[in-house]
């Protein structure tokens, strides 16, 4: 007796091989599953959220050591978002800051090794999404070294994202243009800055041109994510208890920084799959699309680990 639900797989899949529409999305999503893209996001994201705990540490010192000398620069930073964050944004609203250089390097320390993680998790999903083999990933110290010149190049960048929409709104008001201005320049520094993590993250030839498709995306879906975040911390947190405020934030910051991570490579896996055209993907595994073939033996020409190792893929019909 036929199974009514392989006869309806059937004609689905018959319809997205003839439909680049639905058939591209599909095949990014099939890919994100073959290069196991969500473990690498949740890698990417435990290191992100460790060095952002730091980073805060950071960022609270410093405002320890000058808010106290300048009431303007108080008086923002209490009505800012950083005031609605269980804990430090009581101490923010009762001028219990206080400058600390142990807390500065500790900070700093923390961030660091975070951010080197971060780093390195992020080469390791690039080159994983582009088919890198590992004979050809750089060694222990190289990975490193570049994990440490990556993280100045990607940091300065935010750093300048932030910087930029601060000046694009100071000393003109909160007016309708000022915020246009400042969501005009955030966004396309961080178009710029996720480019530029596509581009370096991976020792893979790639050109700019075949990048832009899925940077733009991880900007447009990121916006999204920051309004997601700004609105769940003003409006869910903003009054909840001193723990379970304390408890939602870690909760809601940890989602929001997998998910963008997880956006993060799908995008990159929308550049892979357009550049190296492997769609449309097959939904029955025993009609595999060439496209299918091309990623299968890409995968496993990603374990080549050492020089003059070759793996070679041969596919049998299957009846």
């Amino acid at each position: 007796m036929t199974n009514p639900l392989q006869g309806v797989i059937k004609r689905v899949d018959a319809y997205q091989r003839e439909h680049p529409w639905i058939g591209f999305p599909f095949a990014v999503v099939k890919k994100f599953g073959d290069d196991e893209a969500g473990k690498q996001a949740a890698l990417i994201a435990y290191y992100a959220f460790f060095s952002l705990f730091p980073l805060m540490l950071v960022f609270v010192t410093v405002l320890g050591f000058f808010a106290g000398h300048n009431s303007h620069l108080q008086n923002q930073v209490e009505h800012s978002v950083l005031s609605r964050f269980p804990v430090i944004g009581d101490n923010i609203r009762f001028g219990q800051l206080k400058g600390s250089g142990v807390a500065l390097a500790v900070g700093a320390v923390g961030a660091l090794w975070g951010g080197l993680g971060v780093v390195q998790a992020g080469q390791s999903a690039m080159d994983t999404v582009w088919h890198v083999p590992r004979k050809e990933r750089p060694n222990f110290v190289k990975s490193r070294t570049r994990a440490l010149i990556l993280l100045l190049v990607l940091g300065a960048g935010v750093l300048g994202s932030v910087l930029l929409t601060g000046l694009a709104t100071a000393g003109t008001g909160h007016t309708v243009f000022t915020k246009i201005l400042a969501v005009v320049i955030s966004t396309a520094i961080n178009f710029a800055v996720f480019l530029a993590a596509m581009k370096l993250l991976t020792v893979a030839d790639v050109s700019w041109k075949q990048l832009w498709p899925g940077a733009v995306i991880v900007t447009v879906a990121g916006i999204g994510l920051q309004a997601l975040g700004g609105y769940i911390v003003g409006h869910t947190f903003a009054n909840a208890s001193r723990t379970y405020g304390t408890l939602g934030v870690v909760i809601a910051l940890l989602s929001w920084i997998y998910l963008q991570a997880q956006v993060f490579l799908l995008g990159a896996e929308v550049n892979t799959v357009r550049s190296y055209k492997v769609w449309p993907r097959g939904l029955d595994a025993n009609r595999p699309t060439e496209a299918d073939k091309r990623v299968l033996q890409g995968l496993a020409q990603t374990e080549e680990r050492k020089a003059g190792e070759e793996v070679d893929v041969r596919f049998e019909r299957v009846s």
